[in-house]
């Protein structure tokens, strides 16, 4: 993908989340975006405000949100869920996880390739206690849909130990 149809599809997703910014996942026709990155061709929002330049921090975020999208590669809806963050389990009772989760994902068919886009590093976050939070996004190619853009957040929790806190696909 070339660095312009990036930035376009980075704009979109921008663009798409902006109405909301809830880092939970809900059943298809009613998401609620997760917060999404800043790129230098979309103006500064309130959901862009206050992110700071911290590599090391969104480094392991994005590893952490990497790591977990595999568990959802391999439909291993309930070990993603179990190593979500304590926030994310209390907001997405297991139940509605594992119902939603695949109403989600299995649509798109079978997981061809990932790269990472963007992670961006905030102490706040929408419905979220203060905290460190990255956010990282990701150009993801299925066999049934090309170029599915997913945000995952994570949190730093209190073991120092990065978990996501909200997920994304569209």
């Amino acid at each position: 993908m070339k660095p312009s149809q990036r930035r376009t599809l980075l704009a979109l997703s921008l663009a798409a989340c902006a109405a909301t910014a809830q880092a939970q996942v809900r059943a298809p026709g009613n998401a609620a975006p997760a917060p999404a990155p800043p790129a230098a061709s979309v103006e500064r929002s309130p959901l862009t405000d206050g992110v700071i330049s911290n590599p090391e921090f969104e480094k392991a975020g994005e590893m952490s949100a990497h790591a977990w999208l595999l568990m959802l590669d391999r439909k291993d809806w309930g070990s993603a869920w179990d190593v979500s963050s304590q926030l994310f389990r209390k907001n997405v009772p297991l139940a509605a996880w594992m119902d939603n989760i695949p109403k989600l994902r299995e649509p798109f068919g079978a997981f061809a390739q990932r790269e990472p886009l963007r992670a961006f590093y905030k102490k706040t976050l929408t419905g979220h206690p203060p905290g460190d939070y990255v956010t990282a996004v990701f150009v993801t190619q299925f066999a049934g849909k090309k170029d599915v853009i997913e945000t995952v957040a994570t949190m730093r929790d209190s073991d120092g130990r990065w978990r996501v806190t909200g997920y994304q696909a569209q």
